[in-house]
């Protein structure tokens, strides 16, 4: 494939071991855990599993790093600033091994992380950098003889818990924002995904953060998770994953010492396809934001919405692009699609597209594992009649299957794509900017894409409505989710002395 190297097949793991205070360091209990190729279902190492002991020494660490008079809290904004532009050169320079990397831990295809995820942590990189020194309040003409002004301070010690279909691309979106604006944090990668997390921390250190800024915990959510989530000592918690966990996180947070949270949780996407579409466009798009990553992502567009008069062309066309979707070997350049994360999320998506059946939708393609039965790849799967009261209509399966639905008018369809606990995202496929900008501003989702999709921007806030989440990320939104504004009132004299 143009313009693509050719991938490390067997990239070296240099770094398994916790990484607190600039220094790579056993577990306490001494455990570890493994993990493995999806691929393949092969061990690729034993990795260093971090528990609460771990946690607490990581959280003191961060906060020595975070105390008043520190280099980090003394250091300019702008050398902030100039650490993450050097920590992107750095991803650059170690674009082959960290794409080879994530390929290996995660089965995403080498093409995807090469083009797009690798590159996109560098460009997060330089972009927050580029906030680091424009973290500012505002001056505030109050009544009577006052001086007021506000300061965007950062909130202090921020746990980052990262999930694994997009594993190197939101650490480093969590936490570049969180240091730009001069937090410390200590991340928790997800223990499916841990290998170019923890090689981060490397970069980290050769860039020239001081010690704690950045600590990574490996280890699992119950264990390790939890112990951020729970934390006295943790200002903020800042997830992406489950709806399920979020609410744990949300819980462990009012139990705890309420710190702040963002959560960036589950969705079940409408995509909303119009007669009057451009069809081999909508075709395209509508294929692309289900089947991309493997259909591992969060936003994804789950419920594809036709309108009846071109319902059965459209099924027809999604049909054969799903046949010819390449799925295989992810360092082989040509496939489209990788490996599901691991043998229980492959089983999950099985037994969603078995329920699909059960219930009366349409199996036209696809429903089955390539391979032997313990294989994570998946076969591009497509369900025509879908009803909103089937499973594969309300619940996110998060695997490349495209549930297709019949609608006949746009207030219809409007009421049916916001029947639904989620509001991550939305889409609409229109040449009538009347009907894009209708459906833009009714239906309950924080991003709304016309004729395109997936598209997720730096400069842009992401985040969602209802159980979907609470707060952004990205730009200056997600930029704010790190600051607490403090307000100063200044008496001024009365009278000219």
């Amino acid at each position: 494939m143009a313009g693509i190297p050719a991938p490390i097949r067997k990239p070296e793991i240099k770094y398994t071991q916790i990484f607190i205070n600039n220094e790579y360091v056993n577990s306490v209990s001494g455990k570890t855990f493994p993990t493995e190729d999806p691929a393949t279902r092969e061990k690729i190492a034993d990795i260093q599993e971090g528990d609460k002991a771990d946690v607490e020494a990581a959280v003191a660490a961060a906060r020595a790093a975070f105390k008043l008079g520190s280099p980090w809290r003394t250091m300019d904004a702008s050398e902030r600033g100039n650490l993450l532009q050097k920590l992107a050169t750095l991803i650059d320079r170690d674009r082959v091994y960290l794409a080879s990397l994530e390929t290996l831990d995660n089965g995403k295809p080498f093409s995807n992380t090469y083009m797009g995820d690798i590159p996109g942590c560098a460009k997060s990189c330089r972009y927050f950098a580029g906030h680091a020194d424009k973290i500012v309040g505002q001056t505030v003409p109050i009544d009577g003889q006052f001086f007021a002004y506000t300061r965007h301070e950062p909130i202090g010690v921020c746990g980052l818990i990262v999930p694994w279909n997009f594993p190197l691309a939101i650490f480093t979106q969590k936490v570049a924002s969180a240091l730009a604006v001069g937090c410390t944090v200590v991340v928790k990668p997800a223990e499916q995904t841990p290998l170019t997390a923890l090689y981060m921390g490397s970069l980290i250190k050769e860039a020239g953060f001081p010690p704690g800024v950045v600590n990574i915990v490996p280890g699992y959510g119950p264990t390790a998770g939890a112990a951020i989530s729970g934390h006295n000592d943790v200002d903020k918690v800042s997830f992406t994953g489950s709806t399920e966990v979020g609410r744990l996180i949300q819980e462990a947070s009012a139990k705890s010492n309420l710190k702040k949270v963002t959560l960036e949780l589950g969705g079940k996407s409408p995509n909303i396809v119009f007669a009057d579409c451009d069809l081999d466009k909508a075709v395209e798009l509508s294929h692309q934001a289900i089947m991309a990553n493997m259909g591992q992502v969060c936003c994804g567009g789950s419920r594809t919405f036709v309108q009846d008069s071109i319902y059965d062309e459209f099924v027809k066309r999604s049909v054969e692009r799903a046949k010819k979707r390449t799925v295989g070997d992810p360092f082989e350049l040509t496939n489209e699609n990788g490996a599901q994360i691991d043998n229980e999320q492959t089983g999950k998506i099985m037994e969603l597209i078995e329920s699909g059946k059960t219930q009366g939708a349409k199996l036209l393609t696809g429903g089955q594992r390539i391979g032997d039965g313990n294989s994570n790849f998946v076969e591009p799967t497509v369900f025509s009649d879908v009803q909103d009261d089937m499973r594969i209509a309300q619940e996110e399966i998060f695997g490349p299957v495209q549930s297709i639905f019949r609608f006949k008018t746009i207030e219809e369809v409007i009421e049916r794509a916001n029947k639904t606990s989620y509001g991550l995202a939305a889409a609409v496929m229109t040449t009538d900017i009347e009907k894009a900008i209708t459906i833009a501003n009714s239906v309950s989702a924080g991003t709304v894409w016309v004729n395109t999709y997936n598209i997720v921007a730096n400069q842009t806030p992401f985040g969602g409505f209802k159980q979907s989440g609470i707060g952004r990320e990205f730009g200056t939104y997600g930029v704010d989710e790190f600051v607490e504004v403090k307000t100063v009132i200044i008496k001024i004299a009365e009278k000219n002395s």
